[in-house]
């Protein structure tokens, strides 16, 4: 008991020295001191054979893993729009001030305040989504597609000014921030290491998703962090008050982070970052303005992948020159003919580049580029996006001719051109369109068929002549089991994988067929507007030029997938085999007399008859207002099971509280 009572005061100790040293950068102890008590702690835990679960000593990294484990995060971590100048910038924050208006002009007895803005630095590094459940760091995920990223605990855990305990303790929460390598820690780590690192954001992205944590730990990564994104309880009515929760809870906050009451203040300070990029020891590329107040962030919302209340400004791209070498060319799932560049290898921003897009032949066309090979270009990186060849140094014609196929260069098949790009139209006989059609209609945004990749895709064009997604649901167990390295369970998982799909919702289904120019907003909208799949197969282009956000490109892409009877056939072909996608449920009408109608209310607890989305959405066509805090505004607060500090506080300030789910759900069905 004496040790563990002594190892509990170390632990103590040694951490208030690292939060002290490592988040807010002011040592308290000289390295000796604090070395002296790290090798105490050691050898008590040598002795005892325990660890407490925030011992410092587990951040030198544990032993070799076997895998990442997928992470489904509790809440999205959104993308954001980007901005590369100061017209994109004011476009971003002009459309944020029409929505500001347009809801108090509807709501003038509870308008939105005026709209003030926040500043932060966006780091180039990796994304981290921490967990702390009651206190302690119980996962830590990248980022990955938003959705479910690739779990990093122990990985994390060796980044010292991540705290592997805080002093919240109410339930879940989940806090983003990104992993960096400071410049100086890469400087000195290159002077001694076998194999030098490149730049400081792949050194960082590397090592934390390097399965062994050892590695981690000698790569001395530091983390800042910047926002809640899940919490079962705890809500925020600024940004200020998110960015003081976290100072309180020991995360490490950047301090170039500035707020402004006026847009213009925004565009000055953004000029002075830029200007002073190069004195910071880590990497940015650009920085993020985010509107402060929570309440206008929820009225904004969102965009199929951005939030409307935040825009990352991007610096400008890095550009050099270098060797064009030769071109290739690429066949995609649409059978479009992409050109790829060979570049002689250059270093641009951090990284070796040698290879570059080129898009189509218009663009070699426009650009210059048909006699450049063995030509000097110029070339671009933008952030982590696939380089881009801008045009040939020179103006004269003093290289070789690239020179355009006539035949695929997979299957041989004569190449049409359409528009700017070349097609092969093989569309059933040629490999790498039927895999990439096959490997994405099996995706997660598409039928979502589990257990299935582009690897399988490959495997089954070549061994079970599947040339099609029809043909998937003509699998039969006995073939598969055949296959290499495919045994009793693969094979029936996968089977079980594809009879789930068959019931897929619409718009997934439509994502899956992979219509050209379409994309999940696109497919989305025509489920939600037809609501049946008839009826979108024999839309017009009149008709689909009339819907939101379709114009005659995309329109004439619908149409004519629909109208090819290859395509028409294979899902004919799925429907006889029992694919029959899910419809959206009819859109709910506004009712103006309902018990909520014209209230405010917040949802809190458990539900277990209805999601709270669901729930909100109900109430919403009711005539509610659903919010996410509690104030003297709030008219009825809705509590289910384990309700917390929002159900206190509407006792407190007296406000309606609707408890227990079957009431809520008498009234909803009033």
């Amino acid at each position: 008991m004496d040790a563990m009572h002594e190892m509990e005061e170390l632990v103590e100790e040694l951490n208030r020295y690292s939060y002290q040293y490592y988040t807010l950068d002011n040592p308290l102890v000289s390295d000796k001191e604090y070395d002296a008590l790290y090798d105490r702690l050691v050898k008590l835990e040598q002795e005892s054979g325990m660890v407490l679960p925030d011992s410092p000593t587990l951040r030198v990294g544990g032993e070799l893993l076997k895998g990442f484990t997928p992470h489904r995060h509790l809440a999205p971590l959104w993308s954001l729009d980007k901005a590369q100048n100061e017209e994109q910038l004011n476009n971003w924050n002009n459309r944020a001030i029409k929505l500001w208006n347009e809801y108090n002009t509807k709501n003038p007895e509870d308008p939105l305040p005026e709209l003030h803005y926040a500043l932060e630095l966006k780091f180039d590094g990796l994304t981290l989504n921490l967990t702390y459940t009651d206190g302690k760091l119980v996962q830590a995920a990248t980022r990955g597609n938003g959705v479910i990223g690739e779990g990093i605990l122990e990985q994390v855990k060796t980044i010292r000014s991540v705290p592997l305990t805080i002093p919240y303790k109410e339930g879940t929460i989940e806090v983003q921030g990104e992993g960096l390598m400071n410049l100086s820690v890469l400087e000195a780590y290159n002077k001694t290491a076998l194999e030098p690192l490149k730049n400081a954001r792949n050194a960082a992205a590397g090592a934390l998703r390097n399965l062994n944590p050892k590695v981690t730990a000698s790569r001395k990564l530091s983390a800042f962090f910047y926002n809640v994104g899940y919490s079962d309880e705890k809500t925020f009515v600024s940004h200020q008050e998110m960015m003081e929760f976290l100072k309180e809870n020991r995360f490490k906050i950047n301090p170039y982070i500035f707020y402004f009451n006026k847009f213009e203040d925004v565009m000055e300070q953004l000029e002075e970052i830029v200007r002073r990029r190069s004195e910071l020891d880590y990497l940015i590329d650009g920085a993020v303005i985010k509107i402060v107040d929570v309440r206008t962030r929820s009225v904004l919302g969102y965009t199929d992948k951005f939030p409307r209340w935040a825009v990352a400004y991007k610096f400008e791209a890095e550009e050099t020159t270098t060797v064009l070498e030769s071109v290739s060319w690429e066949v995609g799932r649409t059978g479009k003919i992409t050109p790829l560049a060979r570049l002689e290898p250059v270093e641009l921003a951090g990284v070796t580049v040698k290879n570059c897009t080129l898009n189509n032949i218009g663009d070699i066309e426009r650009k210059n580029l048909k006699h450049a090979l063995g030509s000097r270009v110029f070339i671009r990186r933008s952030n982590d996006v696939i380089p881009e060849i801008l045009g040939k140094v020179t103006e004269e014609n003093d290289g070789e001719e690239i020179v355009y196929p006539e035949k695929c260069p997979a299957c041989d098949f004569p190449l049409v051109q359409r528009g700017a790009h070349l097609f092969c139209d093989n569309k059933l006989f040629c490999k790498p369109q039927a895999v990439g059609r096959i490997s994405h209609f099996a995706s997660r945004d598409a039928m979502d068929i589990e257990t299935f990749s582009i690897k399988t895709a490959t495997q089954l064009y070549d061994e079970l002549n599947v040339r099609e997604p029809a043909e998937l649901y003509e699998l039969e167990k006995e073939s598969l089991v055949q296959l290499e390295r495919f045994g009793e369970r693969k094979a029936s998982n996968l089977i079980e994988a594809l009879e789930q799909s068959k019931t897929r919702d619409l718009a997934s289904f439509l994502y899956a067929l992979g219509i050209p120019n379409t994309g999940k907003t696109t497919t989305k909208m025509l489920a939600d507007h037809y609501r049946d799949l008839d009826k979108i197969m024999n839309a017009t282009v009149e008709e689909l030029v009339d819907l939101p956000d379709v114009g005659g490109i995309v329109a004439e892409s619908i149409f004519n997938f629909f109208n090819d009877p290859l395509m028409r056939a294979g899902i004919e072909k799925m429907r006889q085999l029992g694919v029959n996608p899910t419809l959206p449920a009819a859109p709910l009408e506004v009712k103006e007399d309902s018990y909520f109608s014209g209230k405010t209310v917040v949802l809190t607890g458990t539900l277990h008859q209805m999601t709270r989305d669901e729930a909100a959405e109900k109430l919403e066509a009711l005539g509610a207002k659903v919010t996410g805090s509690v104030s003297k505004k709030t008219d009825i607060v809705i509590a289910g099971e384990k309700a917390g500090s929002k159900l206190s506080k509407a006792r407190e300030l007296g406000i309606e509280v609707i408890e227990g789910e079957d009431e809520l759900v008498r009234l909803l069905n009033q």
